[in-house]
C-alpha cells in the first residue's frame, strides 16, 4: 500500500521522462579517457606534484597570518602597559571656620567622700538597721553584732577589777601593820631590849609591805584597763554611721559571721553627698601637658545617650598609673549633680577643651598627612626633612600644578588644623593624593 502511494506521489510531482531515441542524440565528444579506463602514467605524476605545492602555500600563508596577529597583540598590550597617563590629583579646600581642640579620656563617677564602714570585732551579725539607698545620719545605729560574748568578757573584767581592789586593801592593811611592828621594834632596840637583827627584820617586813601596796595598785589599774577595753569591745558590737550620707553598698546579711582578725571587714559603703560628685579620668602622658587646674570639661554617660554634662578640672595628680606599659595620669573633675541623675560607678567619656578659635583658617588634616613622591621633592628642590611639630609642608594646586608651601600650624580638632602663619588663602586647593602612573607634574618633568 505504502509502495503504491509513494509511486503515485513521485509520478505526480516528477512526471516520467520519455527516453530519447539513440538516432536523435548528438554524438558525444570524449576529451579524456573513458570511464573505467586507466589514465596515462604522465598525467598521474603531474597531479601528485601539484598537491604538495598547494599545501605548502597554504601553510606559509596561515603561519604568516598567525605571526602577524601575535605581533599586533603583543604591541597592543605593551603600549597599554607602558603608556603614560596624565596626573590626576585629589584635593581638599582651605576654608575658615571654628576649631575646638580637645583631649578625650574615659573615667568613672564617684562621690566626693566615700566611707567604708567596717567592724572592729568579730562575731555574728544580729541585726541590720539600714539597706541599699537608705539615708543615714552621723551616729545612727546601722547594724548590731551579737554582744553576749563581749558582755561576758566585760563581767569578767569587772570581777577582776573588784578582786584587785580587795588585794590592794589587803596590801595596805599589811603595810600598816608592818609599819607599826617596825616602829615598836625600833623603840625596843633603842632601850637594848631587842637585837639589831630583829630591828632589821622588822624594817624589811615593813618596806616589803609598802612595795606590795604599790604592786596591788598596779594590778588594780590593769584590771581597770581590761574592764575599759571590754566595755569598748561591747560598744563596738553596735555599728554606727560615721557620717551623713546614703548607703550605696551593703556587703553582709543577718546571721553572717564577720572576722576582724587581720583586717576590718567592710559592712557598708556610705557616700557622703551625691549632689557633689567627681570623675577620675585616665589621661595619656602625651596629653597631660595640655590640661590645667580650672579647665572646663564636658562628658557623656551611656545612661543618657548624647546628653552632655559639664564639670571643672580640680587637679591633675602627679602619681602615674602604668597599665600594660601605658602611662596615664588621674585628672579629677568636679561635677554638680543637683537632680541625682548621675550615679556612682558610671563610665564618663570626657572631653577637655584646651583651645578654641572661632574664625581660623582651617587646613584639612588629610593635606598634612600627604607625602609627596621623591621625584616631586627633587624637582622642587625641597629638603626631605624640613618639617617639625610646628611647621608642616603642604602641596597647593595652582594653575593645575602642585607647588610646595610651608606653613606654621596651631591647634587641631583631629579633622582640621589652624594655619597660624603661612601663604595659604581661603578656597585654595591642597593635594591629598596623586593618581596616574607618573605623579610628576608636566612642568617638573620638563625640568627633570
Amino acid at each position: 500500500m505504502s509502495a503504491a502511494l509513494s509511486s503515485l506521489s513521485n509520478n505526480s510531482i516528477h512526471p516520467p521522462i520519455e527516453p530519447v531515441p539513440a538516432s536523435a542524440q548528438p554524438p558525444a565528444v570524449v576529451h579524456g579517457p573513458m570511464p573505467g579506463s586507466v589514465p596515462p602514467p604522465a598525467v598521474a605524476k603531474k597531479k601528485e606534484r601539484r598537491r604538495p605545492a598547494a599545501l605548502k602555500w597554504l601553510l606559509w600563508i596561515g603561519g604568516a597570518a598567525l605571526l602577524s596577529l601575535g605581533i599586533i597583540t603583543a604591541l597592543f598590550f605593551y603600549r597599554r602597559a607602558h603608556r603614560t597617563a596624565g596626573p590626576h590629583y585629589e584635593t581638599v579646600q582651605v576654608d575658615r571656620g571654628r576649631i575646638v581642640a580637645r583631649v578625650t579620656a574615659s573615667g568613672t563617677l564617684s562621690a566626693l567622700v566615700t566611707v567604708q564602714v567596717g567592724s572592729q570585732v568579730s562575731g555574728r551579725v544580729e541585726e541590720l538597721k539600714v539597706d541599699f539607698n537608705a539615708k543615714v545620719r552621723k551616729g545612727q545605729v546601722i547594724a548590731r553584732i551579737e554582744p553576749r560574748l563581749f558582755q561576758a568578757a566585760l563581767e569578767q573584767a569587772r570581777a577582776n577589777h573588784a578582786a584587785a581592789r580587795g588585794n590592794l586593801a589587803k596590801a595596805q592593811a599589811q603595810a600598816a601593820d608592818a609599819r607599826r611592828q617596825y616602829l615598836r621594834s625600833k623603840a625596843l632596840a633603842a632601850k637594848d631590849f631587842i637585837s639589831q637583827a630583829d630591828l632589821d627584820t622588822a624594817e624589811t617586813s615593813w618596806r616589803a609591805a609598802v612595795a606590795n601596796v604599790a604592786s596591788s595598785q598596779g594590778a588594780l589599774e590593769q584590771t581597770r584597763a581590761a574592764e575599759h577595753q571590754a566595755r569598748i569591745n561591747l560598744d563596738y558590737t553596735t555599728i554606727l554611721s560615721p557620717t551623713d550620707g546614703i548607703v550605696i553598698s551593703r556587703n553582709v546579711d543577718v546571721g553572717q559571721t564577720v572576722a576582724a582578725t587581720l583586717a576590718a571587714p567592710t559592712l557598708f559603703v556610705i557616700a557622703e553627698d551625691l549632689r557633689k560628685m567627681q570623675v577620675d579620668t585616665s589621661v595619656a602622658e602625651s596629653d597631660v601637658g595640655k590640661l590645667r587646674d580650672g579647665m572646663p570639661a564636658t562628658f557623656t554617660v551611656d545612661a543618657y545617650g548624647s546628653e552632655t554634662f559639664s564639670g571643672v578640672v580640680r587637679q591633675v595628680r602627679n602619681a602615674p598609673q602604668t597599665i600594660q606599659n601605658v602611662v596615664t595620669y588621674d585628672a579629677v573633675l568636679d561635677v554638680a549633680n543637683p537632680d541625682l541623675r548621675l550615679r556612682p560607678g558610671m563610665t564618663a567619656n570626657v572631653n577637655f577643651v584646651y583651645g578654641e578659635k572661632t574664625s581660623a583658617l582651617r587646613v584639612p588634616n588629610a593635606a598634612l598627612r600627604f607625602r609627596a613622591p621623591a621625584d616631586w621633592l627633587e624637582a622642587a628642590h625641597v629638603p626631605r626633612r624640613m618639617e617639625s611639630s610646628a611647621h608642616r609642608l603642604v602641596w597647593v594646586l595652582r594653575s593645575g600644578k602642585p607647588a610646595p608651601v610651608t606653613i606654621r600650624i596651631g591647634i587641631s580638632d583631629g579633622t582640621f588644623t589652624e594655619q597660624v602663619e603661612g601663604p595659604l588663602n581661603e578656597h585654595e586647593l591642597l593635594v591629598t593624593d596623586a593618581g596616574g602612573t607618573s605623579a610628576v607634574p608636566p612642568a617638573m618633568r620638563r625640568v627633570l
